[in-house]
């Protein structure tokens, strides 16, 4: 008998390629980063990277403000995913907390690892996840708050960081740098492809809690040998710099116009969109389709016209869609594909 391997949805390419409007992914969509890019482009492939990632680490640690033995290298965030949760297994623990609605990731490694997995709440797991601003709602992760006193716990705390450089609320935007009001009793998981525009390129790494020493150790003897390569290295340096920095800042702005114009865009064609996002990215309702086989068919029409969304029936919130801000020409695309859509399946809206 042949085993068939589900492989966990994604945004991005698929088996039909590139999207000609891919809204279904959170990169910063004023990417690529010119100078990130160049970087990448720029890397020397011929030679293996440092092993120890000395001056990286460096860089690093001197950017959040820490020493650089609290960084902990990943091939990608859903490497380090993997990792924690294979050492919160070696050290015991029997549950996994996750929020409501969260990158698949989380609760794929614990149910692999045969660890029960909590949905919201769950404080009395030995390792949490939280993600500020959340994927796919774009919203503050009430637990984030629970963190900020700064108690020690003896569980593994864990804050996905992938959507800080890309928060647009004027009150917690990016400011270059990162937050100094983030938990700092926690590991924070960074992953700057999103920011740059450069997802292709894997490379991830942790900030470690300073009384987590033991566990840097243990984490680093786990990962394999050069786990980020020369193209992940040239754009975790890249992201560092102050021009890729001040580009970024200037991409906000712009992703802040778009967004208000897609959510107008999203009204017109009567959609019912999400509140509370505070990223590049919302979910929304298409009217009429919620629970219903027409549902499953307007995707797939979208998408054989250029247009691809995401699907949140996997983070348990059947009949909506996560739509990554994208510029206006995009946005334009969307809607006359949604007319077509309109036209063909008006009849099929109340199937159950």
């Amino acid at each position: 008998m042949t085993h068939v391997v589900a492989f966990p949805m994604h945004g991005g390419p698929d088996a039909a390629g590139v999207p000609l409007h891919d809204f279904s992914t959170n990169s910063n969509a004023c990417g690529p980063c010119p100078e990130a890019l160049h970087a990448v482009q720029s890397a020397d492939a011929t030679r293996y990277p440092d092993p120890a990632y000395t001056a990286l680490r460096e860089g690093l640690g001197a950017f959040h403000g820490v020493t650089p033995a609290r960084i902990v290298l990943a091939a990608s965030a859903s490497e380090f995913i993997h990792r924690m949760t294979a050492l919160a297994a070696q050290q015991g623990a029997v549950q996994v907390a996750v929020p409501p609605h969260s990158y698949g990731d989380y609760a794929q490694a614990a149910q692999v690892r045969g660890l029960d997995v909590v949905r919201g709440g769950g404080a009395a797991a030995g390792l949490q996840w939280a993600c500020e601003p959340s994927s796919p709602l774009g919203r503050a992760d009430p637990a984030v708050r629970t963190w900020q006193d700064g108690s020690t716990v003896a569980a593994l705390r864990v804050l996905d960081c992938a959507y800080a450089p890309l928060r647009l609320d004027e009150e917690g935007a990016w400011a270059g740098s990162p937050s100094p009001h983030l938990p700092s009793a926690c590991w924070q998981l960074w992953t700057p492809n999103k920011a740059m525009g450069l997802t292709g390129v894997r490379a991830a790494y942790a900030v470690a809690p300073a009384d987590a020493d033991e566990r840097v150790d243990v984490l680093n003897a786990m990962a394999p040998s050069w786990p980020v390569g020369a193209h992940g290295v040239a754009l975790l340096h890249a992201w560092m710099q102050p021009a890729v920095q001040q580009w970024l800042l200037h991409s906000l702005g712009r992703l802040r116009d778009w967004k208000t114009r897609q959510h107008g865009l999203c009204a017109d064609m009567g959609w019912q969109v999400q509140p509370g996002s505070l990223a590049n990215y919302f979910c929304a309702r298409p009217d009429g389709f919620a629970q219903s086989k027409a549902f499953l068919q307007i995707l797939p029409g979208l998408r054989s016209a250029g247009i691809k969304l995401r699907d949140c029936t996997s983070f348990g919130l059947p009949g909506v869609v996560r739509l990554g801000v994208l510029p206006p020409a995009s946005q334009d695309a969307l809607a006359a594909a949604w007319r077509g859509i309109q036209v063909t399946l008006p009849h099929q809206k109340d199937m159950a």
